[in-house]
């Protein structure tokens, strides 16, 4: 790649075309979760940019957290067991303020079709195949919300085949179907707790519950994962830093 763009591409900074580049190679399977990446000058040499050019790109990754660095050890590829990346998506935190990923356990899983809403969400067609699980996830012993994950059935085959659903589905993802979630976008909403909720929760129904709706989305920005959190904000409350 030339230091100077191609006009085609003038609209876009050369690093972030560069950080496009190198978020192919995680798509394409070249860079595997936890993997060491090769060093700025490499990567420079590689692409044909300069090195400042490589570390505004990785700069980027990294603060995107698809990128770890390790101080005296390099760069590595972001896996979805890092404490940090759990915790980009797990906003639910005791009110002690002291961060701890859930436990779950599933409740139901079964393959579904997509209804309107779903559909839309997923960006599949209305009656396409789903796999579509429901559990209910606690701390220190004490359940805090259910949930229900909807993912499109053509992106996850044999699903259904798994012995059991790991806590940290996306590391699944990542790990047995080469889907790294990048992203999310969510919309709370303040719910009554059903009868559903408030047994699984160990609620009274009509408890005040937050409905948490999440599409994730993969590198290419796909939507791959619809899900639906109600979660019990007794002890426990949403976090978000805002930047």
């Amino acid at each position: 790649m030339n230091e100077s763009a191609p006009a085609a591409f003038a609209y876009k900074p050369l690093y972030v075309q560069v950080k496009d580049q190198l978020v192919r190679r995680m798509i394409d399977g070249e860079w595997q979760p936890g993997q060491l990446i090769p060093s700025e000058m490499e990567l420079a040499r590689q692409v044909g940019v300069s090195q400042g050019t490589i570390r505004k790109a990785l700069d980027a990754m990294t603060t995107e957290n698809l990128l770890i660095r390790r101080q005296g050890r390099g760069t590595f590829v972001a896996s979805p067991e890092e404490s940090r990346i759990l915790f980009q998506f797990f906003r639910i935190v005791p009110d002690s303020g002291e961060t701890t990923f859930p436990d779950s356990r599933v409740l139901t899983s079964a393959r579904s079709v997509a209804e309107g809403t779903e559909a839309e969400a997923l960006g599949i067609r209305e009656g396409d195949d789903l796999w579509r699980f429901e559990r209910v996830r606690a701390i220190r012993d004490e359940p805090v919300l259910v949930e229900t994950i909807r993912l499109p059935a053509d992106r996850f085959p044999g699903f259904g085949d798994l012995p059991q659903i790991p806590n940290n589905v996306y590391g699944l993802y990542s790990q047995r179907w080469g889907i790294t979630i990048a992203r999310a976008s969510e919309r709370l909403k303040a719910v009554g707790a059903t009868a559903g909720d408030a047994a699984r929760l160990r609620c009274a129904r009509g408890d005040p519950l937050l409905e948490i709706t999440r599409i994730a989305y993969d590198l290419e920005n796909k939507p791959v994962e619809l899900r639906v959190s109600r979660c019990l904000t007794r002890t426990t409350h949403y976090t978000s830093e805002l930047r």
